[in-house]
C-alpha cells in the first residue's frame, strides 16, 4: 500500500516507492541524502507536533521536516 513518509507511525517500515509530483526541490535534497528507490526506512520517532520524523536509513538517523516527509512516497512493509 502507498503511503508517504508523513502517514507513517513510530515503529512502521517502508520501502522508498518514489516522490510526489511537483516535489523538485525536495526530491533533489533527498536523493541527496540516500533516500533513493528501493530503500529501506523505519520510523523511529515523531515529535509531538508531527514535525520533525526522525528515521533510520542506511544505518543512520535522519530527521525531516513535515513537507519534506510529505514529498516521499513510501511502501508499508506488512509485518508478520
Amino acid at each position: 500500500m502507498k503511503a508517504t513518509l508523513r502517514d507513517m507511525a513510530v515503529g512502521e517500515s517502508c520501502t522508498v516507492s518514489g516522490y510526489v509530483k511537483g516535489a523538485s526541490a525536495y526530491r533533489e535534497k533527498l536523493l541527496a541524502m540516500g533516500l533513493t528507490r528501493g530503500t529501506e526506512i523505519s520510523v523511529e520517532r515523531i515529535a509531538p507536533m508531527g514535525d520533525p520524523v526522525e528515521i533510520k536509513v542506511r544505518g543512520f538517523a535522519l530527521s525531516l521536516r513535515k513537507d519534506e516527509a510529505s514529498a516521499l512516497l513510501v511502501e508499508r512493509r506488512i509485518q508478520s
